[in-house]
């Protein structure tokens, strides 16, 4: 998808946010759908969408949007159920970075790191994850080597 096509597919939502690389195409697309946080990512060339990250609504926030996997609501539930059952599925999750785990193959990451105060493991990660992005299907490749 191009920038003008993630624009105007995000348009009924209300007015993005870009955020310009210097002197080329956007690099981002900030915007929202009720409370859930989209950012458009646009890397590289900034000539096509590379990914879309969706952010938890926030501390002491809900949202009846909810983002699932396998049915699974991404932001409410446990995150490492979540990951559990994603190994289940025979996918790998690789958390060489707790704090940004991700999925190869499956090209879904996601960032278990906030300033807010919210429950925690006993590790200090936060019990659920904050973001999760979606991203083409190579998208996480080079990490995973």
């Amino acid at each position: 998808m191009t920038p003008d096509e993630a624009l105007a597919a995000v348009a009924p939502w209300g007015t993005p946010r870009l955020v310009p690389a210097q002197g080329r195409p956007p690099k981002r697309i900030f915007t929202a759908f009720r409370e859930i946080r989209f950012t458009v990512l646009l890397e590289g060339s900034g000539e096509s969408v590379t990914a879309v990250e969706l952010w938890w609504p926030g501390e002491g926030r809900t949202s009846s949007v909810r983002v699932l996997l396998d049915g699974d609501d991404v932001v409410t539930t446990p995150a490492e159920d979540l990951f559990r059952k994603a190994e289940e599925r025979g996918w790998t999750v690789d958390r060489t970075d707790p704090e940004y785990p991700f999925i190869p193959g499956v090209s879904l990451g996601f960032t278990r790191q906030t300033s807010q105060q919210v429950p925690r493991t006993p590790q200090g990660l936060p019990l659920y994850v904050t973001s999760v992005l979606v991203g083409g299907e190579h998208y996480y490749d080079a990490q995973a080597r």
